[in-house]
């Protein structure tokens, strides 16, 4: 239990830190893109411990697969409820583009903000590792040269993992993002560990580019343009098509009105 209470003594901080930032933003509405730095920063950040839990943990902490999956789930709850609207996933900014919510510049702000805040999570949590503050930490730092892809299949089959996995999610999410905070983060936090869970042994489903930049693309296995493909390239493709597809589903307008007052004669 001692590594778990390094974990979370990391987890803490990072989110003391996401909080902190929130408060100040709080001042200045308008930079937008700062809130999807933060919320970048937090996800990836936390979620690379998760990772290393999922990795080293089972084998040299005794930790059962149940344990890394509950702490990704409260997670990804944490960072919903932390974060509010700003999601540090470049595939939903896409979306409300697509949308016509919000402008290009905003747009390729946000984008810049969210990879730049998987960036710095790479670099806090290389530093997190190399204080070897646990066992496990020891290890995951003897191996992070040589760091296990979560790519375990074929470059189609994991296009076509996280196209499908996207589409499921971003329909479900269209559905939900006008829901209060209180139905909406759990329900999504609940699914997004589902996917993830379900997709382990292909791509563990990211459906989030920058997320899956700061998780994977550093590891040996498969070439930059490789994992772009698969994590930047299949989750838009996917986004896309739950938009083109909530539009067909959800969007059903009558082709003819009747004037208010006036009955159609037979």
């Amino acid at each position: 239990m001692s590594g778990l209470n390094v974990s979370l003594a990391y987890f803490l901080t990072v989110v003391a830190f996401g909080a902190a930032f929130r408060v100040i933003l709080g001042k200045c509405p308008h930079l937008s893109f700062a809130a999807e730095f933060t919320a970048s920063f937090v996800l990836v950040a936390c979620w690379l411990e998760v990772q290393t839990i999922m990795e080293v943990g089972e084998w040299a902490g005794g930790l059962g697969p149940e344990v890394p999956l509950t702490i990704l789930c409260v997670v990804l709850l944490t960072h919903g409820v932390l974060c509010g609207r700003a999601t540090g996933n470049p595939s939903l900014t896409l979306m409300n583009f697509l949308l016509l919510e919000t402008l290009t510049m905003p747009t390729l702000l946000d984008l810049a903000a969210q990879f730049l805040g998987a960036q710095l999570s790479l670099l806090v949590a290389g530093y997190y590792w190399a204080l070897e503050l646990n066992d496990m930490h020891m290890i995951k730092n003897l191996m992070s040269k040589e760091c296990s892809t979560t790519l375990r299949s074929s470059l189609m089959g994991g296009v076509f993992s996280e196209c499908v996995c996207s589409i499921f999610f971003y329909l479900l999410y269209l559905r939900l993002r006008h829901l209060p905070a209180l139905i909406r983060v759990p329900l999504v936090a609940a699914v997004f560990t589902v996917l993830s869970y379900a997709a382990r042994g292909f791509t563990s489903a990211f459906l989030n580019p920058s997320l899956a930049y700061g998780l994977t693309f550093y590891c040996p296995g498969f070439s930059f343009m490789e994992y772009s493909v698969v994590y930047w390239l299949a989750p838009i493709i996917g986004m896309i098509l739950a938009v083109f597809a909530k539009n067909l589903l959800y969007s059903h307008k009558t082709h003819f009105r009747v004037p208010k007052g006036k009955k159609i004669k037979s």
